[in-house]
């Protein structure tokens, strides 16, 4: 055993050279921004999404390294053609939606949209990856979570329950296949500036009520996210299965 640290490799750039990713939710928001920083890191991104014109703006964007695959996630296609891959090296889970209403408003279709969405599609995808990955011995899940997976929050019942899932399945996901040498973790993100969420924050009583729920006094950025992405996805991250990295700003520490 080397007792002295290995400076140059872990202050190295991240290299995903041969590699291949598959990113779902890789249309928009933080999907697309993990899908972009893990090509322009080498890996060969396969992005999925259900709206083509936002896959062909993303491939638009590394035409080389970024291939797209049409598909919703909520349908059953998908997950054969992604056990068909001879390779899989990364699997990051983005796609997911919310639908925040009070407790008592809550449809039975809102609960199943959610549930299948948030929780039954990651499962889904990941054990499709894991399936690939096992064949090679190697390989890292990302499961792009929330703050929520922590917490609880009003109107948020059903998000919360869905992304709490998303922990638990990540806990049990990273011991069970850690002796087969893949890792599987997730991505505990605050609420993050993209032109989607910036509406949300025309309301300033809900804008002051996040913010100062955020110790670090800001919303997260799509950087952020795709830092801690490829931060899992490569060897720094190598002793790191079965748990959540909050990218929160200190929401959940209070």
């Amino acid at each position: 055993m080397n007792d002295e640290v290995n400076a140059k490799k872990i202050t190295a750039k991240p290299d995903f050279s041969g590699m291949t990713a598959l990113v779902t939710g890789a249309g928009r928001g933080l999907g697309r921004a993990s899908a972009l920083s893990l090509a322009e890191a080498g890996a060969h991104v396969i992005g999925v999404a259900r709206t083509e014109a936002d896959l062909e703006s993303l491939k638009a964007q590394n035409p080389e390294r970024i291939e797209y695959w049409v598909h919703d996630v909520l349908e059953d296609d998908l997950y054969p053609r992604i056990e068909k891959l001879g390779r899989l090296d990364i699997a990051v889970t983005s796609a997911g939606g919310n639908k925040p209403e009070p407790l008592m408003e809550v449809t039975v279709e809102t609960l199943d949209w959610m549930m299948d969405l948030n929780l039954k599609s990651v499962f889904r995808t990941a054990q499709s990856a894991a399936r690939v990955m096992l064949k090679g011995g190697s390989g890292s899940i990302i499961n792009i979570s929330s703050q929520m997976c922590h917490v609880g929050a009003p109107n948020r019942t059903v998000y919360c329950a869905t992304k709490h899932g998303v922990e638990g399945m990540t806990k049990a996901m990273g011991v069970e296949l850690a002796p087969q040498g893949v890792r599987v973790n997730s991505i505990a993100a605050t609420f993050v500036d993209t032109p989607m969420t910036r509406p949300m924050f025309e309301n300033l009583e809900f804008k002051e009520t996040v913010l100062n729920n955020i110790a670090l006094g800001h919303l997260a950025s799509l950087d952020d996210i795709a830092s801690a992405v490829l931060f899992l996805a490569g060897p720094g991250a190598a002793m790191l299965t079965g748990t959540s990295l909050r990218v929160d700003g200190g929401w959940t520490a209070w």
